[in-house]
C-alpha cells in the first residue's frame, strides 16, 4: 500500500501538493546511466513533494552537463558528476559559478580488482594481490580486464606490466563490453567458479554478489597518474583511489533557494548501498522511478535525515 501511495505521488509530480511559492522552478540533470537516474528521481520526489518545487528533468551526461553549466548556467542541480571526467568543473568552481553541494557517493566511486568471497574463505591468501599472483591457478589463471575505450583499461594494462602478470602465469582476457565483464563475474559467482577481475562501483553486480576487493597495496598518486596515460614510461604499483562523485549546483541556485540547496547537500549514498539498490532494480527489471519508490519506502530512516522539519511533515502524509 505504501509503495502504491508513493508511486501515485510520483505520477503527480507535475502538480506538487505544496504551493509553488515555497520553492519555484528547479532544473535537475538526469544522467544517462542507472545510478544517476535513480538519484535524480529521488531528488525530484523530495523537492516536489517536500519543498513544493516545480522540477524539470534535463536529459544529460557528464560532458553535456558541465558544458551547459559553463555556457548556460544550468541546470540548477547536477547529481552524480564524476569530476575526474569533468576537468572544467575545477575552473567553474574557482570562478564561483558552481558549488559542490555533496559527495553524493559518501565513500567515492570505487575501482578495484575482485575475487569471490567463497574463494577467499577457502584460500585466505587470495585476499591480497600478492597472494593471487602467487597462486594463479586458484583464480582460474585469468584476469578479466576492462573493455577497450574505458579509462580503467589504460591503468589496468600498465598495472599488468608492473605486476608482471606474464611472469606469474596469469593470462589476461580483454572484455568487449561492460556487459560481458559483469556477466562473466555473475556467471562465475552463480556457478561457484574461480574469478579474478576488475569492476567499478556502484554497480548492480557488486550489490548482488559477494565479491571481495583484494588488497592491491597503497595508492601512490604520482604512480597512478602515470598509469592512467597510454605512454607511461615507468608503469608502477599503485591501488586505485576513490573517485570524487558530487552533486553540483549553480551558485545562483544555492543563493536563491537555500532550503532546496540544503536538501541536495544532504543527499548521499554509500557505494555499497547504491550497488544494492541497483541490484534490486536489475533483479526486478525495474525502472529508475520504481527503484526510487523502493528506496523511498524501505529506507525512510535514511532520507528523513536529509529533509528539514517542514518537508518531513509534508512527506509524512504520503508515507504514513
Amino acid at each position: 500500500m505504501k509503495k502504491t501511495l508513493v508511486a501515485t505521488a510520483f505520477a503527480g509530480l507535475a502538480m506538487p501538493t505544496v504551493a509553488l511559492a515555497d520553492c519555484g522552478r528547479v532544473s535537475v540533470a538526469e544522467m544517462n546511466w542507472a545510478s544517476a537516474s535513480i538519484i535524480t528521481k529521488v531528488t525530484e520526489f523530495l523537492l516536489v513533494q517536500g519543498y513544493g518545487c516545480e522540477v524539470t528533468l534535463v536529459p544529460s551526461a557528464t560532458t553535456t552537463a558541465i558544458t551547459s553549466l559553463a555556457e548556460n548556467n544550468e541546470p540548477d542541480v547536477v547529481p552524480e558528476l564524476w569530476i575526474n571526467s569533468a576537468p572544467l568543473y575545477t575552473r567553474l568552481e574557482a570562478e564561483g559559478r558552481v558549488r559542490k553541494a555533496a559527495d553524493v557517493f559518501s565513500d567515492g566511486g570505487t575501482e578495484n580488482w575482485f575475487v569471490p568471497d567463497y574463494l577467499i574463505e577457502e584460500h585466505p591468501q587470495l585476499a591480497t594481490l600478492e597472494g593471487v599472483l602467487a597462486n594463479p591457478e586458484l583464480v582460474g589463471g585469468r584476469f578479466h580486464n576492462c573493455p577497450d575505450g574505458w579509462g580503467c583499461r589504460i591503468a589496468n594494462d600498465n598495472l599488468i606490466i608492473a605486476h608482471d602478470f606474464e611472469g606469474a602465469g596469469m593470462d589476461v582476457f580483454n572484455h568487449g563490453s561492460g556487459e560481458t565483464l559483469a556477466a562473466a563475474m555473475a556467471t562465475a559467482y552463480e556457478n561457484r567458479e574461480p574469478f579474478f577481475g576488475y569492476m567499478y562501483g556502484p554497480t548492480a553486480v557488486l550489490g548482488r554478489y559477494g565479491m571481495v576487493a583484494i588488497d592491491m597495496g597503497p595508492h601512490v598518486p604520482e604512480i597512478h597518474e602515470c598509469n592512467q596515460t597510454v605512454d607511461c614510461a615507468t608503469p608502477g604499483i599503485s591501488a586505485f583511489p576513490a573517485a570524487p562523485v558530487l552533486t553540483v549546483v549553480t551558485a545562483d541556485f544555492a543563493e536563491r533557494n537555500p532550503d532546496a540547496f540544503e536538501l541536495v547537500s544532504n543527499i548521499s549514498f554509500t557505494s555499497q548501498s547504491l550497488s544494492e539498490l541497483l541490484a534490486w532494480q536489475d533483479i526486478n527489471s525495474a525502472s529508475s522511478e520504481e527503484a526510487a519508490v523502493h528506496f523511498l519506502t524501505t529506507q525512510q530512516d535514511v532520507w528523513q535525515d536529509w529533509v528539514n522539519e517542514t518537508a518531513a511533515e509534508r512527506l509524512a502524509a504520503i508515507f504514513r
